[in-house]
């Protein structure tokens, strides 16, 4: 799948408003450190960053030699703000 298909494929699954609560979330219960909370809103923003991963056929040692931010970018545009979250760092 190219970049586009993978983004507009998060999109149609997980509405633009889920998106941002989400996000909203994450940085709620990260300020307020709710540890439970937290590991239950990375576990979720962590499945769909496996799914980029999948669709991209992004492997670690394939890329280790020259770094691919690909999957950092399609989740940074999928989900605003996220990278202000401790999950994104």
């Amino acid at each position: 799948m190219t970049h586009e298909e993978i983004i507009e494929s998060i999109k149609e699954q997980y509405s633009r408003d889920l998106r941002k609560q989400l996000v909203k979330s994450l940085l709620e219960h990260e300020k307020n450190k709710d540890q439970a909370a937290i590991r239950s809103g990375y576990q979720i923003m962590n499945q769909i960053f496996y799914y980029v991963l999948n669709k991209l056929g992004w492997t670690i040692a394939d890329n280790a030699e020259k770094w691919d931010s690909s999957p950092l970018d399609i989740m940074s545009e999928v989900f605003p703000k996220l990278e202000t979250t401790q999950w994104f760092a």
